[in-house]
């Protein structure tokens, strides 16, 4: 009986530490920038254990310093439903499931909101745990959180490239310009590579990429800029 009592008091104080310390994470990010994501640490630990030089570009811009149409084109890209759903694409999964029951290959309906939960809180996988983890997270930005600052979170956090990480980072990298100079072409040619911005590059894009970023052009016109939307509120 002893055993069991010490056993609970352990559980509530681990749980206390636990939804405090994020909740308090989550609410500090609302304010202040991520310079740091648990994919960054990852990666750079596999460039140590690879024998290659460290490669860590990132630098934090605010939304008002990104050319107006980077948000519109990874949100024709990514999530197209972004600035309706509360945190998830229910008509999405609904999709994605259908379509992997009939084909082998798998699509997913991850939202921007759950992609920015994951980079800035998690780590890559796809266990239950992890997933758990995601749904906890994305649950809490959404509810601390304006979608003006998950995009913002999101774009400064991504992967871009190999070592890229932000807007910023893959403008100067590979457009030598600056997240505020990049033009619509460029931006959908950005999110263009976001399904896998190792193996796609927006320096030198490939016929499959350059087709994405003209069905993502096309997909632009349907949705608002951000300050449009801002100001119709």
């Amino acid at each position: 009986m002893i055993f069991l009592k010490v056993v609970y008091r352990i559980l509530r104080w681990v749980a206390a530490i636990f939804f405090g310390s994020t909740i308090l994470a989550v609410v500090a990010y609302r304010f202040i920038p991520v310079h740091i994501t648990p994919l960054m640490l990852i990666r750079v630990a596999e460039q140590v254990s690879d024998g290659k030089n460290i490669k860590m570009h990132h630098s934090w811009v605010s939304l008002g310093e990104m050319s107006k149409y980077m948000p519109v084109a990874v949100i024709a890209s990514e999530d197209q439903r972004f600035l309706q759903h509360h945190g998830f694409d229910f008509e999405a999964i609904s999709k994605a499931v259908e379509h992997n029951k009939k084909s082998k290959k798998k699509f997913g309906a991850s939202t921007i909101s759950q992609q920015t939960a994951k980079n800035v809180f998690l780590w890559p996988g796809r266990t239950w745990v992890r997933k758990g983890l995601e749904t906890y997270f994305t649950f809490l930005i959404e509810m601390a959180w304006s979608k003006e600052r998950i995009i913002e979170v999101y774009l400064n956090s991504i992967e871009m490239g190999d070592g890229i990480y932000g807007v910023d980072a893959v403008a100067e990298d590979h457009f030598k310009t600056t997240a505020a100079c990049l033009k619509r072409d460029q931006c959908a040619l950005i999110a263009a590579t976001l399904p896998n911005p190792i193996i796609y590059n927006s320096a030198n894009p490939s016929q499959y990429v350059l087709k994405r970023q003209r069905r993502i052009m096309r997909e632009m016109i349907h949705i608002p800029l951000l300050e449009e939307r801002n100001n119709n509120k």
